[in-house]
């Protein structure tokens, strides 16, 4: 079959590469659930190894926000805002995520110019008897060739980055 012509001024769209991880946790769904939803757990264990919450607001209906401030060891602040679309208990949750700045307004990354401004996120939690698995889908949203390409690239990285996230985790269940 011939190949057509490119359009002139058309972007051509790579495909997007969802990001998927699992984790089973030792703990039950409603539990797990609860540490995503409330900010009081959500301080204990939310963010990238290293970092502290430092401020947070939550809205949990769809429509809300989580806007919250993150600090490294080192003192450098980070913000980010989950945007609520599905809140399913303990089954599912769906929102969209950006960076932000302190007050609210989405920001590109801080370290990385391509990463796509905005992200769909698909948590879902099953019960695997008295445990919990649960499983992140993350995807970019409303994104140029290169904001996509950015994130198909990014993959390694955010396997290291979301294990160490649910290794404290981890570390927070098995105190409550």
């Amino acid at each position: 079959m011939p190949k057509l012509p490119k359009t002139p001024g058309k972007e051509v769209m790579p495909a997007i590469e969802p990001f998927v991880i699992s984790r089973t946790f030792d703990a039950p769904r409603e539990l797990v659930f609860a540490a995503f939803t409330e900010p009081a757990r959500m301080r204990e264990w939310w963010g990238p190894k290293g970092f502290t919450v430092i401020k947070q607001a939550m809205d949990l209906r769809p429509g809300g926000a989580y806007h919250y401030g993150l600090e490294s060891s080192t003192g450098q602040a980070m913000w980010g805002k989950l945007i609520f679309r599905e809140i399913a208990p303990p089954k599912r949750l769906v929102f969209i995520t950006c960076f932000s700045d302190a007050e609210g307004g989405v920001t590109r990354h801080p370290m990385a110019a391509t990463w796509p401004l905005e992200t769909l996120s698909t948590h879902t939690f099953e019960d695997a008897g008295g445990k919990t698995k649960a499983t992140i889908r993350w995807e970019p949203v409303n994104a140029s060739a290169e904001e996509i390409a950015t994130f198909n690239a990014a993959h390694a990285s955010m396997t290291g980055g979301w294990n160490g996230t649910m290794d404290q985790l981890a570390a927070y269940l098995a105190t409550v």
